[in-house]
């Protein structure tokens, strides 16, 4: 019985032993910069803002199809025409303008979900965009300030 005892507890020092290298080995790890790849755990903060300027960097360059991202002011004097690319996309913010189409086929408002053909007159504040390179665009009827982009 004394032996059993004895081997207990040297099987209980053993035991103890080995688990207390195991928490020091784990404790002094070397896991790396949080980010990197041997420490790929991080918080959502720095995601958002790792993200964040990533999107700035991408917004500040020009589109493949040669228009900005960022919103633009212009005005245009009365009789004056603004001419498009496929995807840009422009909004009246004062005076007034009518549709420019030599195609026929209008101009998608797509705030209101209707399209404008040539000559109609275009409210304010809404977002229009152009499908296609083809010579649509706005002309101001009296001086005119538009927002565009694209």
């Amino acid at each position: 019985m004394r032996l059993k005892r004895k081997l207990l507890v040297l099987g209980l020092v053993m035991v103890t032993a080995v688990a207390g290298l195991g928490i020091s080995n784990l404790a002094s790890a070397n896991y790396g910069d949080p980010g990197s790849s041997s420490d790929p755990l991080v918080t959502r903060s720095y995601v958002d803002n790792l993200v964040q300027k990533k999107f700035e960097e991408y917004a500040s360059t020009v589109q493949p199809g040669g228009g900005s991202l960022k919103w633009q002011v212009k005005t245009l004097q009365e009789g004056e025409t603004f001419i498009g690319t496929a995807g840009t996309e422009f909004i009246l913010r004062g005076g007034a303008a009518v549709i420019v189409d030599p195609t026929g086929s209008g101009i998608p408002d797509i705030t209101s979900g209707s399209n404008y053909t040539a000559g109609k007159q275009i409210p304010s504040n809404h977002l229009f965009t152009l499908p296609r390179s083809d010579g649509r665009g706005i002309k101001a009827t009296k001086q005119a300030i538009i927002m565009y982009r694209g």
